[in-house]
């Protein structure tokens, strides 16, 4: 179930995003504190990284950092900031420039093999829900980069647009089915192999016309375009890296053959 971001207090959130002071604060001295926004945002990602964001809790992350919950509202006012704050703290991970020396196409994939390797190290952010962003500096970073990169293209301000969704979704649509299929096994008991013998052989049965229903399938599947996988590598695991690279490869195509006759 995706997890919608921008359900905590907008003025609160963004400054703390923006680590920015709260218009209206108290100002002068007060009581020492233990605690920090970054370590409880580093407490919070542990614990996401670990058990997954349904195990979040402001209590968990109290309990990770021997206080109690109570402890952490000066800093975080709630659960629905919290995931805001930590979204865009994990996105600080990702490079702020890149070299572009070998051109921009070369800048652009490792732009993506970062983002790649960001989802894959965190993958409960692939559960923040794309539709509203947090709107935090180090996410707005990211995109950024890569509109620097793409910027001595100088493509059209839509075209841009639309390679840089297209480029963000992706990278996570690869990571996300990477992801899964890092877990399925252990979830549902079954591996890759035993999971497709067991429904390719039903299919047999009760579709013995399934060639000749859907001959493209057919055809594509009898050509083994299959990835080789690493060891203990899931075979979805590694047809995602292979497809995430084709895809990068035909979509930079695309830029290039339009440049070409613009």
């Amino acid at each position: 179930m995706a997890v919608f971001a921008g359900q905590g207090d907008p003025k609160r959130t963004m400054t703390t995003l923006w680590r920015a002071p709260l218009s209206g604060a108290a100002t002068g001295p007060g009581p020492k504190r233990g605690l920090s926004v970054d370590a409880i945002l580093t407490a919070a990602i542990e614990i996401a990284d670990t058990a997954g964001i349904e195990q979040l809790s402001m209590r968990a992350v109290g309990e990770r950092l021997g206080t109690s919950a109570m402890a952490l509202y000066t800093y975080v006012p709630s659960k629905r900031e919290l995931i805001d704050l930590m979204y865009d703290h994990a996105h600080a991970g990702v490079a702020r420039t890149y070299q572009v020396v070998g051109g921009w196409r070369a800048a652009a994939v490792q732009w993506a093999d970062d983002l790649w390797s960001l989802y894959l190290d965190h993958p409960w952010l692939l559960q923040i829900s794309f539709a509203r962003p947090v709107l935090g500096p180090n996410e707005q970073a990211v995109l950024e980069s890569l509109l620097t990169i793409l910027h001595p293209v100088e493509l059209p301000p839509a075209t841009t647009s639309g390679l840089v969704t297209s480029l963000f979704d992706l990278v996570r649509g690869a990571a996300r089915t990477t992801a899964e299929a890092r877990t399925a096994a252990a979830v549902t008991g079954l591996s890759d192999a035993d999971w497709w013998a067991a429904r390719t052989a039903v299919i047999a049965e009760v579709a013995p016309d399934f060639a000749e229903r859907f001959p493209m399938t057919v055809a594509l599947g009898a050509a083994d375009v299959r990835p080789e996988p690493a060891a203990d590598q899931p075979y979805l695991e590694a047809a995602a890296e292979r497809n995430l690279a084709t895809g990068l490869s035909l979509l930079l195509d695309g830029v290039e053959a339009g440049l070409a006759v613009s």
